[in-house]
């Protein structure tokens, strides 16, 4: 057996809560998440840099396949970027609407009111581009294998856009389809793909979301 990379500590911050606090909690944060919507109209004022930086580095602690930790995120808020970002973007979506969509598709997004116009691309203050290594590169420039990349990524994505509803900001996950642009766009070198694009600031204040409700407990879990 060979000595293990990392010394083993016990177990920090954690602290057992009763069952009435660990009741109480679980309850107020499905609450508070049930209120998060994906929002298409933005307000255009900024962002503090302070929230986003706490909120990536919340997203940051993910569990990654091997801690390789494979994600990486670019904060966009520069006018004429979102703009170039915009009309790539736009590009795709033409494209997809009116050729790649197979008809099922797009009748099953109808009812959402998605299109090939994405002008929240501009409006809102932040886009923050996330991507995943699909290898990393050591000091000698050898590739190193990375692990698990979609599904360390996705969960640090996921951790992301609570820590933004909980901070007090909305989202939108836009994933136009092919991505490469945005390496292009925002100059990322070849180990990384994009992943997500997620679009990130407060409402407009006449902003409408549709009215759809989400699965039941009984129909997403099941207790063996």
């Amino acid at each position: 057996m060979t000595d293990a990379a990392y010394p083993f500590i016990p177990l920090p911050a954690w602290q057992e809560l009763a069952p009435e606090e660990m009741a109480s909690r679980a309850r107020s944060f499905y609450e508070e998440l049930a209120g998060r919507r994906t929002v298409r109209d933005y307000a255009p004022r900024p962002v503090p840099r302070a929230v986003l930086r706490d909120c990536l580095r919340a997203a940051g602690t993910a569990p990654s396949g091997a801690n390789l930790q494979p994600w990486r995120f670019v904060v966009v808020q520069d006018a004429a970027l979102k703009q170039q970002i915009r009309a790539a973007a736009e590009v795709e979506e033409r494209a997809f609407y009116r050729e790649r969509a197979p008809k099922d598709w797009l009748e099953a997004l109808a009812p959402l009111g998605t299109h090939e116009d994405k002008p929240f691309l501009e409006e809102a203050p932040a886009l923050i581009a996330i991507f995943g290594e699909r290898y990393g590169i050591a000091a000698d420039g050898s590739k190193q294998k990375r692990y698990y990349v979609d599904e360390s990524v996705g969960l640090a994505t996921g951790l992301l856009i609570a820590a933004l509803h909980h901070a007090g900001l909305v989202t939108l996950t836009h994933t136009p389809s092919p991505m490469g642009f945005l390496r292009e766009v925002l100059g990322r070198p070849a180990n990384e793909r994009p992943f997500l694009l997620l679009v990130v600031g407060y409402p407009a204040e006449d902003a409408t979301v549709p009215d759809i409700g989400r699965k039941s407990l009984e129909e997403i879990a099941s207790f063996l």
